[in-house]
């Protein structure tokens, strides 16, 4: 029997294109497809963290969400950053936010490890053990942005207008009672009407940011003194873009 010397050719060809094919792949899927970003290979150090104000970590904050709402993203090295700040971490920012699913900080802003604290709590409610976690995070960590952020469609937002009763829950949602009523709506007050639900919640991110001011001498200090900043937003769920509030 005898090999056709072209076709043994032409098989040791589609081989070698087959190998650079695969290694191309191995290479895009190491790199996240993340070809427009440059990598960062670490997290954010405290010399970097330290030479930026506060209004410079608000715009990190807010382009991060443009990317997000694009569809883009940094490449990260998520190993090299968990590396990186497993000695010490230099967070620029703390985020008081809600528990939902759908609205993770870092992700909609596209933020890696060690770049931002963040407190979760149902309908993003402050207590006194928020407040000593911001102060933490801002006079003894370094941070320097202190941002409220509510969202729309939120639940506990809605079972407060409903006046839910359920255990613990009960406590939590009678903080956002004053909300509801200083919520100037004309319309259905009710948490079938989204509008309204998000109106309470946008009113509640403003009444939050006030009681921080009043209720943490020290925070309110560092916002005088332009060591912090304290800025409440609003993450919309069906366009993912966070505006200011």
């Amino acid at each position: 029997m005898t090999i056709n010397a072209e076709a043994t050719d032409c098989c040791a060809l589609d081989r070698r294109r087959m190998l650079g094919l695969s290694a191309l792949g191995a290479a895009a899927l190491a790199g996240g497809f993340g070809m427009a970003f440059p990598a960062h290979a670490a997290g954010l150090t405290k010399a970097q963290r330290d030479a930026m104000t506060p209004a410079q970590v608000l715009d990190m904050v807010m382009t991060g969400n443009a990317r997000f709402v694009r569809g883009e993203r940094k490449t990260r090295d998520w190993l090299a950053e968990q590396r990186s700040t497993a000695a010490g971490q230099y967070p620029a920012a703390v985020f008081l936010s809600c528990i939902d699913s759908r609205a993770p900080v870092e992700v909609i802003c596209d933020l890696g490890i060690g770049e931002a604290f963040n407190a979760r709590v149902a309908g993003n409610a402050v207590n006194d053990d928020i407040l000593g976690s911001m102060e933490f995070a801002t006079a003894a960590a370094g941070a320097k942005l202190v941002m409220v952020m509510g969202h729309s469609a939120c639940g506990a937002i809605k079972g407060a207008i409903d006046n839910v009763r359920l255990g613990n829950l009960t406590l939590l949602l009678g903080r956002f009672g004053n909300a509801v009523e200083a919520t100037r709506y004309e319309g259905d007050r009710s948490s079938a009407n989204a509008a309204f639900v998000d109106a309470v919640a946008k009113t509640h991110v403003q009444q939050t940011i006030e009681l921080i001011r009043d209720r943490s001498p020290v925070l309110r200090g560092m916002e005088r003194d332009g060591k912090i900043m304290i800025a409440g937003t609003f993450y919309d769920l069906e366009s993912g873009k966070v505006s200011k509030v």
